[in-house]
């Protein structure tokens, strides 16, 4: 998610003392307080596909995946990711985290400026971080940026698998979009409808 309302700087600490008592949630960046955008059903959807099956896919490691609640340190920022993994949280800080090793935003068009610049820009200098992912809601793209090919980005469709190498987790590109609606969704539906009643 992204930013939508700026007030005065503030210090971290007041950040980590006031967000809790905020009814809306707030990133901070160079100082300055942002509102996080509503999210949309498409947005949940995803969000919620993923966090579902990395939960099951790490039961019973020392990863674990955190939702859009989970709070990510890079400096004196704090970012609201929608999807993350980490291995080694450090239960010290239980509201946010400096290590995770995958990172997942779920773009919109309010959203996708601060995604691709400011927060990229941001995770890349996390040393834990592996991969950053951006997921586009309103039709079929996703993006994987990997550390160990020096954050070079590769493109995943529909009828794509894709392996997240930092957890050893392949998924299927129509699974991270089951029940979403977009247009290519609902294409890829149709098509499969129609393949599957011609055999």
């Amino acid at each position: 998610m992204s930013a939508i309302k700026k007030t005065a700087l503030i210090s971290v600490e007041k950040y980590l003392h006031d967000e809790p008592t905020r009814e809306i949630k707030h990133e901070l960046i160079n100082g300055n307080v942002y509102a996080m955008a509503e999210a949309s059903a498409n947005h949940e959807r995803i969000s919620g596909n993923l966090y579902r099956k990395l939960a099951d896919h790490l039961e019973n490691t020392p990863c674990e995946p955190f939702g859009s609640d989970m709070k990510v340190k890079v400096g004196t920022n704090f970012f609201y990711p929608d999807v993350l993994v980490d291995c080694h949280f450090d239960e010290s800080t239980p509201f946010y985290t400096e290590t995770p090793i995958i990172i997942i935003e779920v773009l919109s068009k309010s959203t996708t400026q601060k995604d691709r610049t400011t927060k990229r820009f941001a995770y890349l200098n996390i040393p834990t971080l592996q991969e950053y992912v951006l997921i586009e809601q309103d039709f079929v793209d996703i993006e994987v940026i990997r550390r160990k090919d020096n954050w070079g980005s590769k493109h995943y469709f529909l009828g794509d698998k894709i392996t997240f190498e930092s957890i050893e987790l392949t998924l299927e590109v129509k699974d991270i979009n089951a029940r979403v609606n977009n247009s290519d969704m609902l294409d890829w539906t149709n098509k499969t409808e129609i393949t599957n009643s011609l055999n």
